[in-house]
């Protein structure tokens, strides 16, 4: 079909499955439900009968997001195996008591380095602050540092440390669709990113205890029972981290794809396993156990390949490039960069894996016309992803009041919103010196 036949308001039509989506998110329907909908939405606008429906759900079986859709379940396995033999208990023990809790500021450090690693290393927000809270809590009390100063050190933190670590979820996408290597990715993008959340928020916080220390704070507990570490957790915390250390360098060495990582996972999980004490048929149990919890996830994950696909087939995604390219023949790959930036933040959310699959479909034929840097459209997939967990009320940030035991909504936002601008004017910078 010539391109100038191509029937823009019938494209439109093509994003119904995409804004129905948008409205059950923030109507706070969960992501699997509402992507099941929007999925029936596309095969009907795509006219696809009851066989070709079936072909494309055991196709999408085969596609890269079922193979993140896995990763992620595997992940779920190995934190619940870490969890079973204290091997995440004992890093977060490590981190916390050594730097010191005699002060606010410390023990904020040590929040936040407990934090960046354990959800880095599990690869979930609410396993790895599940993990950390118990422990910091009754710390908190002691030090006297508010449930809101808490909460946002759990929220600000754990969104940073989900870009970050190797194998979380975000960065195997990021990597998967951008085809950078995850060492580029690191040092070009995602810690300069970091940095731009990071620093506001140390500073954010520190006002905001100042101004909830007295309203927001823990009761003191008396008699509090602390994990204490074994030589058993010990040694199975070792063997841990010199596995997983030799498997990043190993990785990064020979650029290992994706798939690289179920084996390091399936690996880490026996050899941990076996040192913290574990029989195999434990190991595998405990394992199968932590899995199941993210069968959903998987199943997300498979639905959204035909959920993004419906879109393409019925010309949605052309029909919207064709509207953003006045602006961008104004500005060039910077405005490209720019608007799926700001296009993700802002109007789009739900699942990151599949924002990240939505954004980076919608702006494919663009990126490729005008030969945009993957590094700079890397910095604009990651700002998008972040700003929107920060600025609107989602799971990740109930999470984290959660487990902080705050209720104090009010000031995560405040400083979500302020880490949304920095982030936002970060991006604008970067694509006009790098796309």
């Amino acid at each position: 079909m010539a391109e100038n036949s191509f029937n823009i308001w019938l494209g439109l039509l093509g994003l119904l499955p995409l804004v129905v989506y948008i409205i059950l998110v923030f109507r706070d329907w969960e992501p699997l439900p509402a992507t099941l909908v929007c999925v029936l939405i596309g095969a009907v606008i795509t006219h696809q009968s009851l066989i070709s429906f079936g072909d494309v759900i055991a196709k999408s079986m085969g596609s890269f997001l079922a193979l993140v859709g896995l990763i992620i379940m595997l992940g779920r396995g190995l934190g619940e195996v870490l969890t079973e033999t204290k091997v995440a208990h004992t890093l977060v023990h490590g981190i916390i008591y050594g730097i010191g809790v005699n002060t606010k500021k410390k023990l904020m450090l040590g929040i936040m380095l407990a934090d960046m690693v354990v959800v880095a290393l599990l690869g979930t927000m609410a396993g790895g602050v599940a993990i950390i809270a118990p422990i910091v809590l009754p710390i908190a009390a002691e030090v006297g540092l508010s449930s809101s100063t808490v909460a946002i050190l759990f929220q600000a933190v754990a969104e940073t440390a989900l870009i970050l670590g190797p194998f979380t979820p975000p960065v195997v996408a990021l990597l998967g669709f951008t085809k950078l290597s995850y060492l580029d990715m690191l040092l070009k993008v995602a810690i300069p990113v970091s940095l731009i959340t990071l620093i506001p928020t140390w500073f954010m916080v520190q006002r905001i205890q100042r101004e909830t220390e007295e309203k927001a704070a823990y009761p003191r507990q008396e008699g509090v029972t602390k994990f204490i570490p074994t030589s058993t957790s010990r040694r199975a915390t070792v063997t841990f981290g010199l596995l997983f250390s030799i498997a990043i360098v190993y990785g990064i060495i020979v650029k290992a794809s994706t798939s690289y990582v179920i084996v390091i996972m399936l690996g880490l999980a026996l050899a941990t396993g076996f040192m913290g004490g574990l029989k195999l048929d434990r190991i595998l149990t405990v394992f199968v156990k932590g899995m199941a919890g993210n069968v959903g996830m998987f199943f997300l994950f498979v639905l959204l390949e035909p959920f993004i696909n419906f879109i393409v087939q019925a010309g949605g995604f052309a029909a919207l490039a064709q509207l953003f390219r006045p602006l961008i023949e104004i500005g060039g790959r910077s405005v490209v960069v720019i608007l799926g930036g700001v296009t993700g933040a802002f109007g789009i959310s739900g699942a990151v894996v599949g924002e990240l699959k939505t954004l980076h479909e919608m702006f494919l034929p663009l990126l490729s016309e005008y030969n945009v840097s993957m590094t700079a459209w890397a910095a604009a997939l990651i700002v998008a992803t972040r700003v929107t967990n920060f600025i609107y009320p989602g799971g990740n940030m109930f999470s984290c009041l959660g487990f902080a035991g705050s209720r104090d909504v009010k000031s995560v936002i405040k400083n979500g919103v302020v880490i949304a601008i920095c982030q936002t004017v970060f991006l604008i910078f970067y694509a006009i010196l790098f796309a």
